[in-house]
């Protein structure tokens, strides 16, 4: 009977343990594995223990300007991803009237499914769309939202933004509720004024809140493919290639396996270095560094 007890917590783990291993370990091993064969001669018989993989990513243009987009695709999202939401959620969590509707209004976007949000604001962008029609109205020329390789990128980033926003919103909100309300007395007693309450005592209450919004908000814009697949396809002239679309066109239309999961060991790298820079910024005093 001691013996059972003692094995008990191991069994409720054990589930989590078997999927963890069949859905993420077994994968993430094998795509190591499959990162170092060559698939291109025969994709039956590959050739084993090569770093030609690794060697064609590091002289290949569009791979190079995949890594590029990806970045400017994180800089376009991430910061006002950290930012606005936060403004929404100190705006919404004051006394005003109807601050349910508003919520649920803001939210709205981020139950519906990303593919329906896509096409949607695909009509948007489209050349007779109703943008270019308010354009018009204002006797503005027409923006080529999506065949313009300079406009196309933002675009895209403008549909991740608007569905994220509600979701981060919610995660400030509820970090919000747990700030003392006597914080706030304190500051007023001393003469703060609201923004400098909000300076002062909501944001370095929330620092660990920004820390994670920053961290999944960048990492979902490095992962970002969805947007890309449905509106741009990559293009124009591969302006919106992000790495996880490279991968996708590398491994299901080109068959390239070996070269497909070594661009996924090379997103692999790229995310754990931006947790790292996350740890350093935001959560330095938690980890003792």
């Amino acid at each position: 009977m001691h013996a059972y007890k003692k094995i008990t917590p191991y069994l409720f783990l054990l589930p989590a343990i078997l999927l963890l291993t069949v859905f993420f370990f077994l994968p993430f091993f094998q795509t190591i594995i499959y990162s170092f064969q060559d698939y291109s001669n025969d994709i039956y018989t590959p050739v084993f223990g090569t770093l030609e993989n690794y060697k064609t990513l590091y002289h290949s243009p569009v791979f190079i300007k995949s890594l590029i987009n990806t970045f400017y695709f994180l800089i376009l999202t991430t910061p006002f991803l950290v930012v606005f939401p936060l403004f929404l959620a100190i705006l919404i969590n004051q006394k005003i009237r109807g601050k349910t509707l508003y919520k649920l209004i803001i939210y709205l976007p981020v139950v519906v499914s990303i593919v329906v949000v896509a096409i949607a604001f695909k009509w948007l962008y489209a050349p007779n769309g109703l943008l270019n029609y308010f354009m018009e109205i204002l006797n503005l020329p027409a923006i080529s939202w999506l065949s313009s390789p300079k406009v196309a990128m933002i675009s895209v980033a403008l549909v991740t933004v608007f569905k994220g926003i509600g979701y981060y919103m919610m995660i400030y909100l509820a970090s919000l509720m747990s700030v003392p309300k006597e914080l706030y007395e304190a500051a007023e007693i001393d003469g703060a004024n609201e923004f400098q309450k909000h300076l002062t005592v909501t944001i370095p209450h929330l620092m660990p809140t920004i820390a994670l919004v920053s961290t999944i908000s960048a990492i979902s814009a490095l992962k970002v493919f969805v947007e890309i697949y449905v509106m741009t396809k990559g293009g124009p002239l591969d302006s919106t290639k992000t790495i996880v679309y490279y991968i996708y066109e590398r491994a299901f239309e080109n068959l390239d396996i070996g070269l497909a999961s070594a661009a996924c060991v090379v997103l692999l790298v790229v995310v754990m270095i931006f947790s790292v820079i996350n740890i350093l910024c935001f959560e330095r005093k938690k980890y003792g560094l």
